[in-house]
């Protein structure tokens, strides 16, 4: 198995929580959202969470109290996103387990 993949998955997993929690807090008048910002993990296999950072951009205004700054398209077009990357990564890691069956099975 990959580690490269295994940390994509952690790290992807981490990205969904966020965007989860934008979408699940959008009607909370304040509620900043928040986006992760990804980096390759150590000798560029991989990838890790480089942060989780709040924005600071302002919600609407609406009678005199401040909206969610949440932006459900961003959110919807990230969701999918991370979703098609976790099925790679996936899809990878079963491949290569499935490779190394067939080669343990040409050896024994």
């Amino acid at each position: 198995m990959s580690d490269a993949n295994i940390s994509a998955l952690s790290a992807l997993s981490t990205v969904q929580e966020v965007t989860a929690n934008n979408i699940a807090n959008m009607n909370t008048d304040g509620f900043k959202a928040s986006a992760v910002s990804l980096e390759s993990g150590p000798g560029d296999q991989g990838v890790d969470v480089a942060s989780i950072t709040e924005s600071t951009t302002p919600g609407s205004m609406l009678h005199g109290v401040e909206t969610s700054n949440t932006d459900i398209g961003r959110e919807t077009v990230d969701m999918i996103t991370t979703s098609r990357a976790f099925e790679a990564n996936t899809t990878f890691i079963r491949a290569d387990e499935e490779m190394t069956g067939h080669i343990l099975n040409m050896i024994a």
